[in-house]
């Protein structure tokens, strides 16, 4: 999405692309509090586990750990709390239209800062058999072999 920009990633979900074939990536906002940005500009943040689901017309980020934030007090934020995610209402309808008549997932690719605002990278994805992520393991096995020898 961003590649002459200045970026910083704050964390990625490289299990995603192990687990799912990501057919398109969507960039969208993200309402946090403060606390949630300072713990995430500590890079203190884990996707893994996370997804993105269309709710009356809203996306919502669920399952996406961003831990309390070192210096925070009693009014810290809950690490896993659902986060809303900032999209234009045509494109969550396209977003939800293409999920729901293809079987594809919202998955959170990576999380960054781009002119000074958190943007969440999401990826419309397919998940993948077993046998492809074999094949995906070979595939890589294959490649360090070639550029080893």
């Amino acid at each position: 999405m961003a590649d002459k920009e200045d970026v910083q990633v704050l964390a990625t979900n490289r299990q995603a692309f192990y687990n799912y074939f990501v057919e398109e990536k969507v960039e969208a906002g993200i309402a946090l509090v403060g606390t949630e940005v300072k713990s995430l500009r500590e890079g203190r943040a884990n996707l893994k586990d996370g997804y993105a689901m269309v709710r009356q017309g809203e996306v919502w980020l669920l399952n996406c750990h961003i831990s309390p934030y070192s210096h925070g007090n009693l009014n810290n934020h809950d690490p896993l709390r659902e986060r809303k995610l900032l999209l234009h209402r045509e494109e969550i309808r396209r977003l939800d239209r293409k999920r729901r008549m293809s079987g594809l997932t919202l998955v959170p690719l990576r999380l960054y800062v781009r002119k000074g605002r958190i943007k969440v990278e999401l990826g419309l994805a397919r998940g993948k058999k077993l046998y492809d992520k074999r094949e995906a393991i070979r595939r890589k096995d294959l490649d360090r072999e070639s550029r080893r020898g």
